[in-house]
């Protein structure tokens, strides 16, 4: 009995002590690379940590805090223009398990201590391409619409819509950059809607497009043979968010060549018109365009594996999580 005394004081203790540590959290989310990073400090002359013998300890707190002090952060994220992560989860369209599994899948890097000795550093990266394909439920894609009188439109390889400069908010007689999101759906200027979650066929394997190695110059092809998506670019997101420079690169395409893997040498460059939603996420395109995609088969088949990319501008692609 005495030993069982001394352990579950020893453990108080360790709560006690926890609870006292002076814990801070940064969060920032880079919508490029789809991925939330964290950074917590401990302050370990609060958490009564002594160097060198008690690192390890520093460590196993900081381990233990991240769930905890990462989950307002994750429930902060937006998922579409109305809807942050916590709603959807209130809205019973996603769940807390799930939202601790995503925490939980981080990639940690290995924790540092601060060049005075007084904090103990530790960063994490949660990639949400998971969350994506969680969010992801429907068994097959949505009929896209049909144009009723015949359009004559060309095929593309992909669709690039540019939303980088700031744009009249649809319904409100103010401009705003187009923010980032989960979910981003696109409308036409007559507000149909045009592109989201469920458009994707969720049975997708999209394969990326390669230049051949004998032949630099000539245009890409859809490599057939690989099954499995090797780059972040052809993971389950509903859309691409790159920044402008991606648009302007120095190849054959003129783009980034991450970016072309995915859109491929000829896409449909479309300029957003506005844009909608109560968090300015949904970029509005002209009629003209989406009867240039919703005419083609080829180009309807684009918007099924989801070879959709939006530029945005620099400054709102990296945003605090909360």
């Amino acid at each position: 009995m005495k030993r069982i005394a001394i352990f579950i004081c020893l453990l108080f203790t360790g709560f006690l002590l926890q609870a006292q540590a002076k814990i801070g959290i940064n969060g920032e989310i880079d919508w490029e690379k789809f991925e939330f990073n964290a950074r917590l400090s401990l302050d370990l002359f609060s958490a009564k940590v002594r160097l060198p013998a008690g690192r390890i300890q520093a460590e196993e707190i900081l381990r233990e805090e991240y769930p905890r002090r990462v989950r307002p952060y994750l429930l902060a994220l937006p998922v579409d223009s109305a809807n942050t992560l916590g709603d959807w989860i209130s809205k019973r369209y996603y769940n807390i398990q799930k939202l601790d599994a995503l925490s939980l899948s981080a990639r940690e890097v290995p924790p540092n201590l601060s060049p005075d000795l007084t904090t103990m550093n530790g960063s994490y990266i949660v990639s949400l391409f998971g969350l994506s394909s969680d969010l992801m439920e429907h068994s097959r894609a949505e009929e896209l619409p049909r144009i009723l009188n015949p359009v004559s439109a060309a095929s593309y390889t992909g669709i690039i819509i540019l939303a980088d400069e700031p744009l009249p908010v649809h319904g409100r007689n103010s401009s705003a950059l187009t923010l980032p999101c989960v979910l981003p759906r696109v409308w036409d200027a007559n507000m149909n809607l045009i592109y989201e979650l469920n458009t994707i066929d969720p049975r997708r394997n999209l394969r990326p497009y390669e230049r051949s190695q004998d032949e630099p110059s000539a245009l890409p092809r859809i490599n057939m043979d690989e099954k499995l998506p090797r780059d972040r670019f052809l993971k389950n997101v509903v859309v691409r968010y790159v920044n402008p420079d991606k648009i302007f690169a120095s190849s054959p395409s003129g783009m980034d060549e991450e970016l072309e893997r995915l859109v491929g040498p000829n896409p449909l460059r479309i300029l957003a018109r506005e844009v909608y939603g109560l968090r300015p996420t949904d970029p509005v395109i002209d009629v003209e365009d989406a009867y240039t995609i919703l005419a083609n088969e080829n180009n309807r088949r684009l918007l099924r594996e989801g070879r959709v990319a939006i530029v945005l501008n620099k400054n709102v692609l990296k945003s605090t999580g909360q």
